[in-house]
C-alpha cells in the first residue's frame, strides 16, 4: 500500500491513504539503514507500507524517492541530521524583529539549507502592526536585504490583517513547509488563513520575551483554499550539516555570483588578497549581517572537520 506521511510525531506516523488515515510505525531494517537521521520518515514523504494483523495499524517499508527537503543539524548528538519535510513546493520561515526577535544569523542559516535542497524559499515578516517608530524602518531595511538576493519577502499581521490576503495566494495550490522560532506566531497564522483549522496557539512569556511552543510535532493539514501546510515545531537554532566550506559559499546567492573573480580558486573569502567577496561587502553589494552569518557558519564546518579528523 502506499500512502502520504502527514503526522510525525518520532517513532510514530499517520500516514494518508485515499481517504483513510494509518497509525504507522517504521519497520526496523529501514530505521538501521537510515541511522544518521534522527527521523528516518518526515511528513511529506510518500511511503509504502502494509497492515498488521489488526488491519487498522501499518508498518513503513519503504520511502520513495524525494523531491527534495529541508534538514537541520540534529540536536541529538548521536545522530547528524534532522529532516523537517519533504517534497515541498516551498518553505516560508516565520520571523519577527520583535517579541521575540529573530537572529538574522538563524535566518541566513535556514536560507543556506533551502538553497542546498533546492527548495525555493520566502521570508513572511510577522506581527507588523507592533512595529512602531524606527522599527518601522528597520523592517523595510531588512526585507530589502533579501530582496535585493532575489528573496521574495512579505509583511504581515493576523491582528490588522495586512498581507494575508497575499500569503493566502503564495499558499494556494501548493504544499508548503511553516517554519521560525517559538513564539513568531506559525499556528495564529495558518488558522488566520484558515480558521476551520483551529490549531493551539499561545501567548509569548512577558518574562523573557521568548516564544512557548504550542506546536509539538510537524503535521500536514489541508487549506480550504487548495493546497497544504505543514505546520512544524518552533526551533532556537538552526545547524546546518553536511556542507563542504565551497559548499557554503555557493548557497550565498550574491556570494556565488562573485566566486569566479576571486584572485584564488580556493578562496575562503576570510583573509585571501583579491577575494572578490570581501570586496563586494566592502562595496556595500553584500550586507554585512550576511557576511557575518557566512563566517559563523563556516567556523561550525571547521570545527566539525576538526573534531572528525581526531
Amino acid at each position: 500500500m502506499e500512502g502520504l506521511v502527514i503526522k510525525s510525531t518520532g517513532s510514530n506516523y499517520i500516514v494518508l491513504s485515499g481517504e483513510q488515515r494509518i497509525d504507522c510505525k517504521v519497520r526496523g531494517k529501514l530505521r538501521l539503514d537510515m541511522l544518521r537521521t534522527t527521523n528516518p520518515v518526515a511528513v511529506g514523504d510518500i511511503v509504502e507500507f502494509e497492515f498488521q494483523q489488526d488491519n487498522k495499524t501499518g508498518v513503513i517499508t519503504e520511502i520513495k524517492k524525494r523531491k527534495n527537503y529541508i534538514v537541520r543539524k540534529s540536536v541529538n548528538l548521536s545522530k547528524e541530521n534532522h529532516i523537517i519535510a519533504a517534497n515541498v513546493d516551498q518553505c516560508l520561515l516565520v520571523l519577527t524583529l520583535i517579541m521575540p526577535e529573530t537572529p538574522l544569523e538563524f535566518v541566513d542559516r535556514f536560507l543556506v539549507s533551502a538553497e542546498a535542497y533546492k527548495v525555493p524559499a520566502v521570508l513572511v515578516f510577522n506581527k507588523a502592526d507592533i512595529y512602531e517608530g524606527g522599527l518601522e524602518d528597520v523592517l523595510k531595511e531588512t526585507m530589502e536585504i533579501y530582496e535585493k538576493i532575489g528573496y521574495k519577502t512579505l509583511a504581515v499581521s493576523s491582528i490588522t490583517g495586512q498581507g494575508i490576503e497575499d500569503l493566502k495566494a503564495l499558499l494556494k495550490d501548493k504544499t508548503t513547509m511553516l517554519s521560525g522560532n517559538s513564539g513568531t506566531g506559525k499556528s495564529t497564522l495558518i488558522n488566520t488563513v484558515n480558521p476551520g483549522l483551529n490549531l493551539k496557539t499561545a501567548e509569548i512569556s512577558q518574562y523573557s520575551f521568548a516564544g512557548k511552543h504550542t506546536t509539538t510535532f510537524a503535521e500536514m493539514f489541508d487549506l480550504d483554499f487548495g493546497g497544504k501546510i505543514i505546520d512544524t515545531p518552533g526551533i532556537k537554532g538552526f545547524g546546518l550539516t553536511g556542507m563542504s566550506e565551497e559548499d557554503i559559499a555557493h548557497n550565498f546567492p550574491e556570494m556565488f555570483k562573485c566566486l569566479s573573480r576571486c584572485k584564488f580558486y580556493n578562496c575562503t573569502h576570510t583573509h585571501e588578497p583579491g577575494c572578490a567577496v570581501k570586496e563586494a561587502v566592502d562595496e556595500g553589494l553584500i550586507s554585512p549581517s550576511r557576511y557575518h552569518s557566512y563566517l559563523s557558519i563556516l567556523t561550525d564546518s571547521n570545527s566539525k572537520y576538526r573534531e572528525k579528523s581526531r
